[in-house]
């Protein structure tokens, strides 16, 4: 039988006649640790392919490729096992680094909503023996309960948005910690905190946090409103009172885009909770959602045939915006829409105004000559959030005020609709058709 490697023999001062068990009585804790570590490494399970080929030659395909994680279950991870080989199993995603403290109950393997090639939502898979991430110091686990779904994800998986495949799709979630590390501790964390954050692969039952990015959700706000603040919340918060680099200030118009959908029934609520004259458009099926967020004036327009969205042919957006501000526009103007809106946006902006081009539901915006401000000497912005959370201070500044509006009743935007994760595809295609009148959630 192998036994665990020529230099697990040499450290516990033993021939190899007499095997790991008898060796490993011998061996010090810590250096058995150190042994054990080292056997993890690709000479020692390249030398066990090696054996095991020679005395039941097979196809190397069988093994290969191979890099840890490496599933219990799997041709190698069992050829491993039988031969008395310690390595690094999924299983110690639960386990974590030393000095971890986690749930009893956490597995090996998960479901995950898995991208392994961009295009319709179609090409998204939900597996239900994907590997549950390992963690290292300085991370928590999270068992997540809900997942949110943004239009950045649709990006990702269609390839606007490059991204390394394959990929668990997502960058939302909330739930429980599951694994803590000694880092994470130190920051005051602990199994079973109520948490919400903002990282890629959030489709999944379970996610490996970096402690910096986590946000402690207070008792009073719900998992799923809480998870719904993270990704739409923050986007919302920053778009309104930072993105615009102060070139508005409270008691002049702003004109928002897409007022029904998720993102901008939040800025809507967070902008007239900041002072500012707001501007809503929204198509017919939503008007009611855009004026119950408190807009002044609220643009509505026809739904674009076999959709939910915005016509934004079917009214001259730019003559009511003008009207409606007295004939000089808007200071600022939020506009998550894209291709659609682009040049209603740069026509309806004030003079020293800005126009925040934040998302592309509508297609890409186009290139765009500096020129085109000379006439206003305006300004334009593309901003993402990660540019506005760069430090945990900043991350949790903007939260927390939006966990006490929260707590306040100042925002009232609602969960919309919540599917299932094994519903991945669905869960894209009811955002992609424009039919979301609020938040749209992924049930872990």
């Amino acid at each position: 039988m192998f036994s665990l490697s020529r230099l697990a023999r040499v450290a516990a001062g033993r021939s190899y006649a007499m095997g790991p068990a008898a060796a490993a009585t011998k061996v010090s804790d810590g250096l058995l640790d150190k042994v054990y570590d080292i056997a993890h490494g690709r000479e020692v399970i390249e030398d066990v392919i090696k054996t095991e080929l020679t005395e039941n030659p097979g196809p190397p395909g069988k093994y290969y490729p191979f890099k840890p994680p490496i599933a219990a279950g799997s041709p190698l991870g069992e050829l491993l096992t039988s031969k008395g080989v310690k390595f690094m199993s999924t299983s110690a995603a639960a386990r974590g680094p030393m000095g971890a403290r986690h749930m009893s109950s956490v597995p090996s393997t998960m479901k995950a909503a898995v991208i392994r090639e961009t295009g319709p939502a179609s090409v998204m898979k939900v597996e239900t023996d994907y590997p549950v991430p390992e963690i290292v110091d300085g991370q928590v686990l999270v068992k997540n309960e809900f997942a949110g779904i943004n239009f950045i994800d649709t990006y990702h998986r269609s390839g606007l948005y490059a991204r390394e495949l394959p990929f668990v799709g997502g960058q939302e979630g909330g739930g429980v910690i599951a694994a803590t590390t000694p880092k994470a501790e130190a920051m005051g964390m602990k199994v079973g905190d109520r948490v919400a954050y903002s990282i890629l692969q959030s489709y999944s039952e379970y996610s490996a946090v970096p402690a910096a990015k986590i946000l402690p959700v207070p008792d009073g706000v719900p998992l799923d409103v809480a998870t719904s603040a993270v990704v739409q919340g923050l986007t919302a918060h920053y778009l309104v009172t930072s993105a615009h680099a102060n070139l508005i200030q409270p008691g002049e118009w702003m004109l928002i885009h897409g007022a029904g959908g998720g993102t901008c029934q939040w800025a809507c609520y967070m902008a007239k909770e900041l002072g500012y004259k707001v501007i809503a458009t929204v198509a017919k099926g939503k008007a009611d959602i855009a004026r119950a967020t408190g807009a002044d004036e609220v643009i509505v327009l026809d739904e674009t045939p076999g959709t939910e969205y915005e016509d934004y042919e079917s009214v001259d957006v730019t003559a009511k915006v003008m009207e409606i501000t007295g004939g000089a526009g808007a200071k600022c103007i939020i506009d998550g829409i894209g291709l659609a809106t682009t040049e209603i946006s740069m026509n309806s902006l004030a003079q020293r105004g800005i126009f925040v081009s934040f998302g592309n539901a509508s297609g890409a915006v186009p290139p765009i000559a500096p020129l085109r401000f000379i006439g206003k000497s305006a300004f334009l912005t593309r901003p993402k959030l990660l540019d506005y959370t760069r430090t945990r201070e900043e991350l949790l500044d903007r939260a927390n005020e939006i966990f006490k509006w929260i707590l306040d009743g100042k925002l009232n935007v609602s969960v919309d609709t919540t599917f299932a994760l094994e519903d991945a595809v669905d869960g894209h295609e009811y955002l992609e058709a424009g039919k979301s009148k609020g938040k749209v959630l992924y049930k872990i």
